[in-house]
């Protein structure tokens, strides 16, 4: 690869050059080509449009069809990023971010630069890459610019173990793709381009397994993870403010060997769910209503008061809801567990359903949440604008 260059800015960081710009088409070129040759170690496609779209008045990798691969990067500002000169800096950031993916997403023409838009397109393509940006809590103190309402830390839970090595961050990137190498090679790439300005703090890698079309996948605990999510119509309620949501980060690890010990009708009532069919209990389909009031013959609840079912109900919340885009994460046999990832409307739900569930959920003495970090999602970049640009204007 060739050298990287930058030129000096005004307040002191620096600025990688123009062929820069191009270091994630090329990456993700390579790539997918080299990818060519490997299908069968892939997990299949998940059901959904061949590509997505990076410009739009909302970011891809939110209500997305979800892809099978994903890897969260979280950033620092370094020290001298502060202020006006920061926010020159951080802006100049989100403008080379989104030149490259525009470029390499949805084809776009730098002029006068020609680029081989449509090789690069349908290369990126197969893999279903999107890319998610958010801000977090201490950034807009560290630039001195208004902070998004409702983005602030989360409160501290009883139950958590959180590791700084896993958890913060000034600037969270979601990546989302079909093959885990193409969100390697992005966020290689996109890491480049932040030349200075930002410093990696952590990052996660998680993975659904293969799991047929139009199914839930299964978590480590063999149950299906993601079955109550919100409708479209719903999302629009509870996620989406606008153009802009939230997410909820949290690296959680699980007893899986504690957890397989117990019998499957042991499991089945800490769950809340049918293990075979992920039907809530007493139920054959896997999408029929949750009632946590429903009892049995026996006036005993169909729900088990302390399952983790209940205690993540949304009929205690008055019907609020998040849209949970987890993965499955293996750092070897003694821990492995859940890249948790949840985007809503107000971060307040999220603290509110874990402390809930600290308290009554079965299923947290086989958990614990070692990573955490919340951001403001930027709304999407429009033509002719660079992500950040209402923020940083």
């Amino acid at each position: 690869m060739t050298a990287h260059t930058a030129s000096p800015t005004p307040d002191g960081t620096s600025t990688p050059a123009r062929r820069d710009v191009l270091t994630l088409a090329a990456a993700l070129a390579a790539t997918a080509s080299g990818c060519t040759g490997e299908s069968r170690s892939r997990p299949p496609a998940a059901a959904g449009p061949p590509e997505f779209r990076f410009r739009g008045p909302r970011q891809a990798g939110v209500t997305t069809p979800q892809q099978s691969a994903a890897l969260v990067t979280a950033y620092d500002l370094a020290p001298a990023v502060r202020g006006a000169g920061g926010v020159r800096a951080l802006r100049e950031v989100f403008g080379r971010w989104t030149r490259a993916l525009a470029e390499t997403l949805d084809g776009e023409l730098p002029p006068p630069t020609p680029v081989r838009a449509s090789k690069i397109e349908g290369l990126a393509g197969k893999s279903r890459l999107t890319a998610t940006v958010g801000i977090g809590p201490r950034l807009p103190q560290l630039l001195c610019v208004a902070a998004p309402r409702g983005l602030r830390e989360l409160p501290p839970f009883p139950d958590d173990r959180l590791e700084p090595a896993y958890g913060g961050g000034d600037l969270v990137l979601q990546l989302c793709a079909d093959d885990p190498r193409v969100t390697r090679a992005a966020a290689s790439a996109l890491t480049r381009l932040a030349g200075d300005t930002l410093r990696p703090r952590w990052r996660q890698s998680g993975f659904l397994p293969p799991t047929p079309a139009g199914q839930t996948p299964r978590d480590h605990l063999g149950f299906r993870n993601g079955t109550e999510n919100p409708t479209p119509e719903e999302c629009e309620r509870w996620v989406w403010s606008e153009d802009a949501t939230f997410l909820v980060v949290r690296r959680v690890h699980i007893d899986v060997a504690e957890f397989t010990r117990l019998g499957t009708g042991r499991q089945e009532e800490i769950i809340g769910r049918h293990r075979a069919s992920g039907a809530p209990l007493g139920h054959r389909h896997e999408h029929d209503d949750v009632d946590i009031s429903a009892k049995t013959r026996q006036d005993r609840y169909a729900i088990p008061p302390r399952s983790h079912v209940r205690a993540a109900s949304p009929r205690l919340d008055a019907g609020a809801r998040m849209l949970r885009r987890s993965y499955s994460y293996d750092a070897g046999p003694d821990d492995r567990g859940l890249l948790f990832l949840a985007f809503m409307r107000d971060p307040a739900l999220f603290a509110r359903v874990q402390h809930r569930m600290a308290a009554t959920d079965e299923l947290s003495r086989f958990t614990e949440h070692r990573g955490s970090a919340v951001a403001y999602v930027l709304p999407g970049a429009l033509p002719g604008e660079d992500l950040g640009a209402h923020l940083l204007a």
